[in-house]
């Protein structure tokens, strides 16, 4: 029987160029061949590896890659993975689980799907990210093994963003400003962008602002925070959106927009009710004293003159000096009849008056 030393009585040394597996003398002949596949997995280098994707609180996979060329029993195989820590996730020795050897941070945590030699992990946490290794080896018969694949796997590890979310700290200013805040939590890794984007009817800008992070000590996962004041004109409608982006390769994640309309037009001040009653009784004088005098006005216009007609005809005559004198013509002493009296005024530069006055009366 092979002897395999105890994992805790093993060390290495460097010798003669060549790292050599030392142990101290005591062995366990019952040990499961686990244990040796665990300490030799230092000897590997070199090998390929590939990129590996989970979400958080999902499942990932581990795969390992292998084809089986020359369709080997798996009684003849002993397969196991393990992290960059030398940690076991999981091992198949001789076609059956070896749950002995599996560190308890994974235990109940993995399924292996042999069609595809895939070890999924489930329950993905941020620490799981890290570095992985396959490996499969051809044990032939109780004296010895052959290593005849390898497998690296650089598990990443994300959490989506929530949708990020705007909310406003203070109304406009009378300088047209508003302060804005935006928030989206329980993502990773880091987001790499966070800002704000205006919209109007006529342009789009950007608004940059420093983005607060924090990360959560239990699950890892990261809260962000923008704060800002933006310009925001009164007679504008303007649209603000918030934008993550969580890394260059990543969907950006937007905002609902928040609206704000343009400012309608003031309203005249109301006027209280003291100042209407007031000013009641002064309206009501000034109408009564605008009636007054129109009625006034309108008899004056209606007052009932002479009932003739009375012409007056200048004519072209000689120079008189009675034409200074005021001259009076009496009509007929009839009730018909209308009287006129024409007043003729001499001008400032006491120039005769040409012509000769004739009056014509005519019955009404």
């Amino acid at each position: 029987m092979p002897c395999f030393c105890v994992p805790w009585e093993c060390h290495w040394a460097y010798t003669s160029g060549l790292w050599e597996l030392r142990w101290m003398g005591i062995c366990d002949s019952t040990m499961g061949l686990s244990t040796t596949l665990f300490v030799m997995a230092f000897l590997l280098s070199g090998a390929a590896s590939m990129k590996s994707q989970a979400y958080f609180n999902k499942t990932g996979d581990l795969p390992c890659h292998f084809t089986n060329p020359e369709n080997i029993s798996l009684d003849e195989l002993v397969v196991f993975w393990q992290n960059q820590d030398k940690l076991v996730l999981y091992e198949l020795f001789r076609g059956k689980e070896n749950l002995q050897s599996v560190d308890a941070n994974y235990k109940d945590r993995t399924s292996l799907d042999q069609d595809n030699w895939t070890l999924r992990l489930h329950n993905i946490q941020i620490k799981d990210k890290r570095l992985y290794q396959c490996f499969i080896y051809h044990r032939k018969n109780l004296q010895g093994m052959t290593l005849i694949h390898q497998n690296d796997i650089d598990l990443s590890v994300l959490a989506n963003f929530s949708q990020p979310e705007i909310m406003l700290i203070s109304n406009r200013t009378e300088n047209s400003y508003i302060n804005v805040t935006c928030s989206s939590v329980q993502g990773y890794p880091e987001p790499t962008k966070m800002y704000f984007q205006l919209k109007t009817m006529n342009s789009t800008s950007e608004h940059d602002a420093v983005m607060e992070i924090i990360q959560d000590n239990i699950t890892g996962l990261y809260n962000v925070s923008i704060s800002l004041s933006l310009l925001v004109f009164p007679e504008t409608n303007v649209s603000i959106f918030c934008v993550l982006q969580p890394e260059p390769t990543e969907t950006e994640l937007f905002s609902q927009p928040y609206n704000i309309d343009a400012k309608p037009p003031q309203p005249p001040l109301p006027v209280p009710d003291n100042v209407l009653l007031t000013a009641l009784p002064v309206l009501l004088l000034v109408v009564c004293a605008m009636v007054v005098f129109f009625i006034t006005l309108k008899k004056r216009k209606k007052k009932p003159g002479p009932s003739h007609e009375c012409e007056v005809i200048r004519v072209e005559g000689e120079e008189s000096e009675q034409a200074k004198e005021r001259v009076e013509n009496r009509v007929p002493e009839r009730s018909n009849e209308a009287q006129c009296i024409v007043n003729i005024s001499k001008t400032d530069s006491e120039l005769p008056l040409p012509g000769i006055v004739t009056f014509i009366y005519s019955e009404f």
